[in-house]
């Protein structure tokens, strides 16, 4: 049997407060890079729990998504012929109260607010290209429902009856 190609699946959180958005500084095979709180989707979690829980895991801060911001799929080669495809779903939503003393997850240095205008002039220090597109579709006004996801019974583990 031919092997079956399969995108990895990562979920992203778009955080606005007052002009400036939450990203994290984090230690990378390529240096220090920027991005949104984001991560792979675990088994058994919807894209909106994967990117509450990744978000408490790179900023400290709870968070809840409110709207779908988009879907997007990227292409990225890595130094060592790595070609990887991530197929991204985007979140806005509330930032909740930082847990103090809450360990960031590995790799990450440190979590920044920037503008888009900051984001834009740092594009060579972005960890992915979908980072600047998920920030200006956001400014843009992309906004959709969370069910617009449907998510199966099965993916939690319940019975499919």
């Amino acid at each position: 049997m031919a092997h079956r190609w399969k995108p990895n699946v990562t979920v992203a959180a778009v955080i606005e407060q007052a002009g400036r958005f939450l990203v994290v500084e984090e230690e990378t095979s390529d240096g220090l890079r920027l991005n949104s709180p984001a991560g792979h989707l675990d088994p058994g979690e919807s894209p909106a729990e994967g990117c509450a829980r990744e978000t408490l895991e790179e900023t400290a801060h709870r968070f809840t998504p409110t709207a779908l911001v988009g879907i997007y799929m990227a292409r990225q080669r890595g130094a060592r012929g790595e070609d990887t495809t991530y197929m991204r779903f985007a979140f806005c939503g509330t930032l909740g109260a930082l847990e103090p003393g809450r360990a960031l997850d590995h790799g990450i240095v440190r979590t920044l607010w920037m503008t888009a205008d900051e984001l834009r002039a740092s594009r060579e220090r972005h960890r992915s290209p979908l980072l600047l597109q998920c920030v200006d579709d956001y400014l843009a006004g992309h906004r959709h429902p969370l069910d617009l996801i449907h998510v199966h019974a099965s993916v939690a583990g319940e019975d499919e009856a």
